[in-house]
């Protein structure tokens, strides 16, 4: 049997981009992954479909595991030969009870490694526009756990506190705020040092209250604060308004479900992040080439004799590459066809293998394309189009219409997949997502399909055309296009939608 091992891995405050590398690139090969509830859902998201997943959740107050028991599924795991990724919210070695984990690993002989992770002392100020340190106002930092036993009192010195003069962070404090500003009044500190609580940082439920040690639990009271929450205690709070950075982008407090196949989320969550958003990724489809390509290969025998070639995705451009190699045939054989491609995706993706589009329509559908090849084909041309199995068949219609020869064969298929981790039905229903990304009709399918029982007039939809604000009005979904069916016009088109919902709130 396989040697197992366990890696114990930081996930961050909350922000899937500041997740390591190194902690997803073992998130990627894992066997098992063992996570708690602090832990981000887009850090969650990332855990492969394919991956067994143990959830061990703590919180204040609530642990679904003791930790003892936690200790032994780590050892149980491992000793099965599995690769275990322990993947805590934040830095395991801080307050994270990692040193007690690796204590039964170590006795039991089982290999280990600890990846750091962003720890929310640093990072969540740092969302909040709060320098922990700054040469002007102090010179010292000290993170403090702000959790006591009920009815016990703290064993904090805070008169030793107080006399650093340093910035003081607590962490688990939430339901002791009054414990500690009263401990840190009667240690002697300035009843008008400025203070902060800052809830869910770096992720759209971002919160600050800033006030002052003497004030700072009343403000709470009268504005409501909710766990995970930090506690900042010193004169760098008095900057969080000057410095405050991250609510000044324009999608920030937003959190948006992104439904594309999980090859091209990336680079789509990628887009929306930069804006400010928290992206919940939900692959609700997944391309899967057909595994008879027969006809797609007689084609490929006989391609000289084609006039266009047509591709209306970048699944499509894909598999027909991949199935091209497949049969040693070079992209000399395509030499005199010219190519159109639907939009912009599928025009990118033929680029990158060195073949330049004839044809884009000025509106990316099938009906548009069907109507602008129409335009340009002569009678008798021989048209391929290698696409999915349940294509809309308005583009060969139209063709057929001004008499082209049509060849479209299916090359894949759109299988449905269920969510991930992240229970994105119990999202919709508490009001926790802002709205969805839709990007073809399939991907509505795909995400109703995953979501069984869904008010989905609870569901406001971002979709990128015609067909796809369809699919998703027939649900009854609160649906919204854009203007071009690209990427970037999409993502203006939910930065439109913030907008809007703002101006009535």
């Amino acid at each position: 049997m396989a040697q197992g091992k366990v890696y114990l891995v930081g996930a961050g405050p909350g922000d899937v981009g500041l997740f390591t590398l190194k902690g997803a690139a073992l998130l990627a090969q894992a066997d098992v992954v063992v996570y708690d509830s602090l832990v981000g859902s887009g850090v969650l998201a990332m855990v492969p479909a394919d991956v067994r997943r143990i959830y061990v959740g703590k919180r204040a107050g609530h642990h679904t595991l003791p930790q003892e028991e936690i200790n032994q599924v780590l050892l149980a795991e491992a000793k099965k030969g599995y690769q275990v990724v322990r993947l805590k919210g934040g830095d395991p070695f801080l307050f994270g009870r990692g040193g007690e984990e690796l204590e039964l690993l170590e006795k039991e002989g089982i290999p280990y490694e600890v990846v750091p992770g962003v720890t929310s002392p640093l990072a969540v100020p740092a969302y909040n526009g709060i320098p922990v340190t700054h040469r002007d106002y102090c010179s010292s930092l000290h993170i403090i756990t702000g959790h006591k036993k009920a009815g016990e009192t703290y064993t904090i010195d805070f008169e030793a506190l107080v006399r650093t003069k340093g910035t003081l962070v607590f962490l688990m404090g939430v339901t002791a705020l009054g414990d500690i500003c009263q401990g840190l009044l009667q240690g002697g500190i300035d009843p008008a040092m400025p203070a902060a609580i800052l809830q869910q940082g770096t992720t759209a439920r971002q919160k600050r209250i800033v006030a002052t040690v003497s004030t700072l639990e009343e403000e709470v009271r009268r504005q409501g604060i909710v766990p995970p929450a930090i506690i900042v205690v010193g004169k760098v709070c008095a900057l969080a308004e000057k410095f405050g950075w991250y609510e000044k982008l324009p999608l920030a407090g937003w959190r948006v479900l992104l439904t594309r196949p999980r090859e091209l989320l990336s680079e789509t969550a990628k887009k929306l992040r930069q804006k400010g958003a928290e992206v919940l990724e939900f692959p609700a489809i997944c391309p899967t080439p057909l595994e008879n390509q027969e006809k797609l290969h007689r084609a490929l025998e006989e391609i000289s004799t084609y006039q266009w070639l047509v591709f209306t995705s970048p699944t499509g451009v894909k598999v027909f590459l991949e199935e091209m190699k497949r049969i040693r045939q070079d992209l000399r054989s395509l030499w005199g066809v010219k190519l159109a491609a639907i939009g912009k995706g599928t025009l990118r993706e033929l680029e990158k293998a060195g073949l330049f589009v004839d044809l884009v329509p000025e509106i990316y559908d099938g009906e548009h394309l069907g109507k602008a090849l129409a335009a340009v084909c002569k009678k008798g041309d021989r048209v391929l189009i290698p696409r999915a199995k349940e294509g809309n068949q308005d583009l060969p219609r139209l063709l057929q219409e001004a008499g082209a020869q049509v060849a479209d064969v299916s090359t894949y298929e759109t299988l449905y997949t269920s969510g991930g981790i992240v229970d994105e039905m119990a999202e919709f229903a508490a009001g926790n997502i802002d709205c969805a990304v839709f990007t073809s009709a399939s991907t509505v399918r795909g995400f109703i399909k995953g979501t069984p029982g869904l008010d989905y007039t609870k569901v406001r939809a971002a979709c990128i055309g015609r067909q796809t604000k369809a699919a998703a009005d027939a649900a009854g979904m609160e649906t919204y296009m854009a203007k071009e069916a690209t990427m970037d016009s999409l993502v203006e088109l939910i930065m439109e939608m913030k907008g809007s919902n703002e101006s009535w709130s």
